[in-house]
This record gives C-alpha cells, structure tokens and sequence, in this order.
C-alpha cells in the first residue's frame, strides 16, 4: 500500500503524506528511504512523498487539523480507524466504512455458475472488503441449491448462520442474530437468507449493504437490468464474484482505495480519480448576452 499509494499520487501530479501503522513501521521507513532516493535521482522533490516516521496515534489528530495544507484524507483499515478520522477530520475524507456484501441467487440463475460464484465470493479470500458476508437465496432454488452451496463452504471451513428457512433446510447452520446481517465478518462466516422474491432481495441489501459491492446470479436480462438500476453500490456485477470489485481487477491499475461516499468518486479510486478537472477557456472578445 505504501508503495502504491506514493506512485499513483506522484504519476497524478500530488504529493502524499503517508502514514502507517505500528505492524509494518520498520518496512515502511525502509520504503520512504527507497523512494526518497528515486525522486532525487529522477530529478524530482524528496518531499512530494513522505511517511510520518511514528506510529503515534496523535500524528493523526495533528494531521486531520491541517486543512490549510492538506485537500483529502483517505483512511485505510479497520472501521473503528475509519470512524475516528471521519468524526475528527477538518478536511474531506474519501472512504468506505465497511463492505457488508450480498450475493442474490434469482430464481432464474445458473446453479452451477451460482455455486462456484457464490464459492469464490466467499473463500477465495474471505478477510477483504469485497468478499461476500451475505448470501441471498430465493426460495424456488432454495431447496436445490442450499444443501449442496452449503456442503461446499462448510467443506471449506465456513460458518454459517441462517434464517429460520435456511436453519430447517440445512444441517448444522446456526440460527442468524439480528447483528449478523449487517456484520462485515472478514472472517470464514457467513449470513444465508431465503427471500421470497427479487424485491425482499432488494429491501435487504437497502437495509444491510454498505453501498460497496452487490452481485446477482441470474440467466434474467431484464432481472439484471433491474437489479444494476436499483441497487446503490459503488459495485454491481451480474453472474460474477464480489471479489472483482478492486482498482486492478477493473482496470485501473493499482488503486489507493475504494469509495463509498458520493464525493468525487464513487467505487475504486486510480489514477484518474486523483486527479481534479480545470476548464480552461480561450476567448477573443466574447460576451455572455
């Protein structure tokens, strides 16, 4: 991330202020002192990048109180960091505070790519924000799918915790908890739900999701269609993993993160989002009338 972060701004024309945490401190400065080098030796300011060579939380309390130096704060990690900087920033902050992540199974899917979606989506790496912590099943496929869907996580070491439909339908589920549906677990745990239809599918991933990726299985067009048009994520794929919503996945190349908020951009942040846009206008006497 260090090493990320400080190329996209120096290619998009900023300098960054970076600062990490106690884990990778030591690493962190070895960087700094590698870049450092670089920018000197291509000609450039030191000082465009720079870490903050503490791991004292107070440096980011100063930081956050310097709106007339720095234009955005872009925190990255845990909620509870991201919370704090955005309660406590005087400079506008780009985040996402978490990434509570639906799959539906419509009732017109393809069960066979549903499962091995639903599989990845899950397992592939389950401890990201992108990783799905819910999954939607509607009820016509219910019976079919869950029962083989949930053999393969549990196969893999996953937890599940269900509605009362999914309790009754599947051996050793544990019965979900109000908290579990807007749970990011980043862990091998995961929320199953029976819907009757498309729109329970909907009002759930309203109530729950975090605007950060939704995806549906369907061999619908018109279902997709309706499911990209109503729902509010940064994100939202038809007939593949959650796992894809990331800068290099998408094209971007490396990304200094993901936005959830509306403000400048909306989903995974490269290069281009670092940038602003200035008009520029050539004229040679013109008035407004």
């Amino acid at each position: 991330m260090t090493v990320d972060a400080a190329s996209l701004c120096l290619k998009s024309g900023n300098s960054v202020i970076l600062k990490g945490g106690s884990e990778a401190i030591n690493s962190n400065m070895a960087l700094a002192g590698i870049i450092n080098s670089a920018l000197h030796e291509a000609g450039l300011p030191g000082k465009a990048v720079q870490v903050i060579p503490t791991t004292d939380r107070e440096a980011v309390t100063i930081l956050l109180s310097l709106g007339e130096d720095v234009d955005i704060i872009i925190p990255r990690g845990g909620e509870g960091l991201i919370r704090f900087v955005t309660e406590n920033s005087q400079i506008p902050v780009l985040k996402h505070y978490k990434g509570v992540c639906h799959v539906y199974v419509d009732e017109f899917a393809d069960l066979e790519m549903a499962y091995t979606i639903c599989f990845n989506a899950k397992v592939q790496r389950p401890g990201v924000c992108n990783a799905m912590e819910t999954l939607l099943v509607h009820r016509s496929v219910a019976g079919e799918f869950l029962p083989k869907m949930a053999g393969q996580l549990q196969k893999a070491g996953v937890e599940l915790r269900g509605c009362s439909e999914t309790v009754s339908r599947v051996p050793g589920v544990k019965a979900a908890e109000e908290s579990d549906w807007p749970a990011e677990f980043l862990d091998l745990v995961l929320a199953v739900k029976v819907v009757s239809d498309m729109d329970e599918a909907l009002v759930h991933i309203e109530k729950y999701g975090s605007n950060h990726t939704e995806a549906i299985v369907t061999r619908d067009y018109n279902r997709a269609r309706r499911f990209i048009a109503e729902v509010d994520s940064s994100a939202v794929i038809v007939n593949a993993s959650t796992r894809f919503n990331d800068g290099n996945q998408l094209g971007l190349g490396a990304e200094i993160g993901i936005n959830t908020s509306k403000l400048h951009a909306f989903g995974p942040m490269g290069l281009e989002e670092l940038t602003t846009t200035k008009f520029v206008v050539f004229g040679n006497g013109q008035l407004r009338s």
